[in-house]
């Protein structure tokens, strides 16, 4: 099939990626021209495992440019994966969605057209993007589906080719179009690159075929769902922690019922990243619009950035006073295996302790372009070259994201570099013996 994507971000990139991997032939447009000389030439414009490899494995089938002209004409789908970020009342920010279907429409031609919102959208936005199409194109031969994304950040590519469903929302004739797209991950008949390889014992993958409403609303319900999960665990590691409790040990105890199961029960500073904050703002925000509210996932936002406040609190208990003290932070990406820095819980803690006095230093294996751009205006929060720097003079660490090269640190020798053997393990990562051995006073939030 020819496969037009909208959007070289995260989802648009790691999807169209992926279909051509598998055959399809794929135009991947953005309006930026410096991203599509990047792409062009071979580099990716984000970290993502493995991405640079696919690139080049899908490269025949690829084509990167900024003009729809050449994309759009007689393609059979049109996934549009632009940003829809927060607007100022928690609604996504949709003049970017408005932008890419007004502009496809123009360029339609008479066969018939697929059009695909791979933008997490709210719940109604499908028929509110046929308008718009419709109106650039009164006589276009295309409908529109919804087909929600369910991608980690540091595993979009795996989660492209192995996903655990395939949600297609869709008039019947659209869905035919979309499962023949699909059909080698549904049936799991490609080759897999032996950087990425099947995992074991994978079978068929599930097609969720319903209405397009329902497919969107499943995105935001499945989001708010390990959203709710992560704030869970840490509301109870905070009790755990009152009342002389393991939350490693409860969390374990709880994810052995499979009913729960272990996934999203890691107890720490919480959630960011681009998706669980902006969905669960626009799923309250919606549901305002039926004069609902959402406690539960009201409840979930506050607990998730009350954990962020309880960093400085223990900091605060710990040091006695902040103002004047240098803070050390480990990570800035808001995950491992990835730079995105988007509401990533390191800058928001960052700029609280600048608040209360104190000086910050952060490293990140991966994301430190990306901070640098974030906090250039910022003299209080500088940027360490490495681990070691972060150390030197510290008042205390903070571990804010697992990157597996923290564990491996020489804590001996960052401790003889510190003013105070202060570390806060803002993930259970860490080996709590080995610090404790090294003289350090081991801190969680739990």
């Amino acid at each position: 099939m020819k496969v037009t994507i909208i959007g070289t971000g995260y989802v648009g990139l790691s999807t169209g990626v992926c279909l051509a991997y598998i055959g399809h032939q794929v135009f991947c447009v953005d309006s930026n021209p410096d991203k599509v000389a990047q792409l062009k030439s071979g580099k990716p414009p984000i970290f993502e495992p493995h991405l640079d490899q696919m690139l080049a494995d899908a490269q025949s089938q690829l084509t990167f440019t900024t003009n729809y002209a050449e994309a759009v004409p007689d393609s059979d789908v049109i996934f549009i994966a632009v940003g829809t970020p927060p607007g100022a009342n928690g609604s996504p920010d949709l003049q970017y969605l408005r932008a890419a279907a007004s502009e496809l429409g123009r360029h339609l031609t008479s066969n018939f057209t697929v059009i695909v919102n791979k933008s997490t959208v709210p719940v109604g936005s499908g028929s509110w993007v046929d308008s718009i199409v419709r109106e650039a194109c009164p006589e276009g031969n295309f409908c529109i589906a919804s087909n929600p994304e369910f991608l980690r950040e540091g595993s979009a590519l795996h989660d492209t080719l192995y996903p655990d469903r395939i949600v297609l929302g869709a008039e019947e004739e659209g869905i035919d179009v979309l499962s023949s797209l699909y059909r080698p991950i549904l049936d799991q008949s490609f080759q897999a690159p032996t950087y990425l390889p099947r995992p074991e014992g994978m079978g068929a993958v599930p097609a969720v075929t319903t209405d397009r409403a329902s497919a969107e609303l499943i995105k935001y319900a499945a989001n708010a769902f390990l959203s709710v999960k992560i704030s869970f665990i840490n509301e109870i590691g905070q009790l755990a922690g009152k009342v002389g409790a393991d939350i490693n040990h409860v969390a374990r105890g709880i994810g052995l019922d499979r009913r729960i199961g272990p996934r999203f029960l890691n107890a720490g500073i919480g959630w960011g990243g681009s998706c669980f904050g902006k969905d669960t703002s626009a799923l309250i925000a919606s549901a305002s619009e039926y004069e609902l509210d959402m406690p539960i996932v009201q409840a979930a936002r506050q607990i998730n950035y009350q954990q962020r406040e309880l960093v400085v609190e223990k900091l605060h208990d710990a040091l006695k006073a902040l103002k004047g003290k240098t803070i050390g932070l480990l990570g800035a990406a808001f995950k491992p295996d990835t730079d995105d820095i988007r509401d990533a819980p390191s800058l928001d803690i960052a700029r609280k302790l600048v608040e209360h006095g104190a000086r910050v230093k952060i490293h990140d294996p991966i994301a430190m372009e990306n901070t640098r751009r974030e906090v250039a205006e910022e003299p209080e929060i500088q940027l360490a070259d490495s681990p070691e720097a972060v150390a030197v003079q510290a008042d205390a660490i903070v571990l804010v994201t697992e990157w597996p090269l923290y564990r491996r640190l020489n804590w001996n020798a960052l401790r003889a570099s510190m003013k105070h053997p202060v570390i806060l393990d803002g993930r259970h990562f860490l080996d709590e013996e080995q610090l404790s051995t090294s003289g350090f006073i081991y801190l969680t939030l739990s």
